[in-house]
């Protein structure tokens, strides 16, 4: 369901050059901050990045995925 919401020209602004950056719309670039920051705030032990990380290889799924190598296992 979408819903208008105001925003901050800044922040609008802020939110449309990264969606062209990462290829999203801006409502979608404002859909993951969100769901980053409430990801964030849910996991207040992990850092940011961490969770934004995690949240975009989630979106992936597993045909993307690099194999896990722990340091010191390689060949």
């Amino acid at each position: 369901m979408s819903m208008p919401v105001r925003i901050d020209d800044t922040l609008y602004d802020q939110a449309r050059a990264q969606a062209q950056a990462e290829r999203r719309t801006i409502a979608g670039q404002i859909e993951f901050w969100a769901m980053v920051g409430k990801a964030a705030l849910d996991n207040p032990d992990l850092p940011t990045d961490f969770v934004r990380e995690l949240l975009i290889a989630r979106a992936e799924g597993p045909t993307l995925a690099t194999p896990f190598v722990a340091e010191g296992k390689r060949d």
